[in-house]
């Protein structure tokens, strides 16, 4: 689907993924010449008031920023903290500038530490109840800065920033009559939410929900008491599978991983629900090939996941790699069109990008992503995901036209007021980034 900015209001409720996204020009300058050579190599580039993941923020600077009353963005104090596993805690968050934190079951936050410099999206984990208060559950990550961080430094009365919600993985969007849940380790984190809400309101079906969770051990279930506790309701079952015993018990469960078989048996009128899909990425694979191997609709499946802090090493090269695609092609171009036919086939277009921050100016070519074009430019944009799930690297378009293909990081208000994530856009005209 392609959406062009309109000032008319829309009802569409389920957030769309891609966007043709147009500013009209507002008299800005024509672009085309790229970055002189005199330029700095690293100019720090500041965009929507997010900070670069190169230099850590100074203390106090977010917390100074004034948050938007209907908007889940500033510092949220902690008001509670619960160890759930050996290596999990849940931290409850309160807004107190908000009355009622507003988002959908399965959705995230951005969660940004300054003294670190660095952010992590993490999903929201209670159910939307009308309160300013939400939870997010947390593994420690072994070398995780920011999970460390939050499991060591981070306690009642602790407070840290957040920006969200994101996301479109949610029984909101894919609303169904039934619904299959499948996790692995904390990727129960997003599920206990859409199926809490689910609870809360049944709608106009009565429930029927399966939820199949994987974890390593007995000691590493996640929420375990509430998984017993569910598997108690009617119209809910809940298939919960360990790969081995932990060193205090033996596991008298289901055993192994999760596979096509046990996927059969356990989930009646399996082709018939709607699938959420969350957990490391071997593990979303193996579900993936076993749900394919039972006939059922991808369409009908859905999956999170999280992917952060590339390497800028990795990024430059993937910046580069596209740079040359486009010169080959751009090349190939121009060569046919000085032969017979040419008039069929002209040489690519390139558009200008200008950073009104900075007064920089670089080329992008119409398959490079603007955050690409900038990395390789030798600029510092403050990114994370590079997936257009995080919403770091969100900026204003002061003119041009994008096209933006977003995981969900973007609000849609946001993009209504002229904003978009560089991240996953690219240009379809010059362009000008406040």
């Amino acid at each position: 689907m392609e959406y062009r900015r309109s000032t008319l209001p829309t009802s569409v409720k389920e957030p769309e993924s891609k966007f043709t996204f147009r500013v009209p020009n507002r008299r800005a300058r024509a672009v085309t010449a790229p970055a002189p050579a005199s330029a700095p190599a690293h100019p720090a580039l500041a965009l929507h008031g997010a900070f670069s993941s190169a230099e850590p923020a100074p203390p106090g600077a977010l917390a100074s920023a004034e948050p938007a009353p209907d908007e889940l963005t500033g510092m949220v104090d902690v008001v509670g903290v619960t160890q759930v596993t050996h290596d999990v805690k849940t931290f409850e968050l309160r807004a107190g500038w908000m009355e009622s934190v507003d988002f959908e079951p399965g959705q995230y936050v951005t969660v940004r530490v300054p003294e670190l410099g660095l952010e992590r999206c993490y999903s929201i984990s209670s159910a939307p109840f009308g309160t300013n208060t939400f939870t997010i559950t947390v593994k420690r990550v072994s070398g995780g800065a920011v999970s460390n961080h939050l499991h060591d430094a981070v306690g009642v009365g602790g407070s840290l920033h957040v920006d969200g919600p994101y996301g479109l993985f949610s029984t909101s969007f894919h609303p169904a009559a039934t619904h299959l849940f499948i996790s692995g380790g904390s990727g129960i984190t997003p599920m206990m939410s859409m199926v809490r809400a689910l609870l809360a309101d049944p709608g106009q079906h009565p429930t029927d929900i399966v939820f199949v969770h994987n974890a390593a051990t007995p000691d590493d279930i996640i929420f375990r008491a509430e998984l017993d506790q569910l598997a108690e309701v009617p119209g809910i079952r809940v298939v919960t599978m360990c790969s081995r015993d932990s060193v205090t018990e033996v596991w008298a469960g289901r055993r192994g991983r999760i596979s096509a078989d046990v996927l059969a048996e356990a989930v009646p009128g399996l082709g018939d629900r709607e699938v959420f899909v969350c957990g490391p990425a071997g593990y979303r694979e193996s579900v993936r090939d076993a749900l394919a191997r039972l006939g059922v609709d991808d369409r009908r499946v859905h999956e999170e996941s999280f992917v952060f802090a590339m390497k800028p090493a990795d990024r430059l090269a993937r910046a580069e790699a596209r740079a040359r695609e486009f010169a080959e092609r751009d090349g190939a171009a121009r060569q046919d069109s000085t032969g017979p036919g040419w008039g069929e086939c002209t040489p690519l277009a390139r558009f200008g990008i200008e950073f009104r921050s900075t007064g920089t100016r670089i080329d992008c070519d119409p398959g490079t992503t603007v955050l690409d074009a900038a990395v390789r430019a030798g600029l510092t944009v403050p990114s994370s995901c590079a997936e257009g799930m995080c919403g770091t690297c969100k900026s204003v378009l002061v003119s041009g036209e994008v096209e933006m293909r977003h995981n969900g990081g973007i609000r849609p208000k946001e993009i209504a007021a002229g904003k978009f994530l560089p991240c996953c856009s690219t240009p379809k005209s010059d362009l000008v980034v406040e």
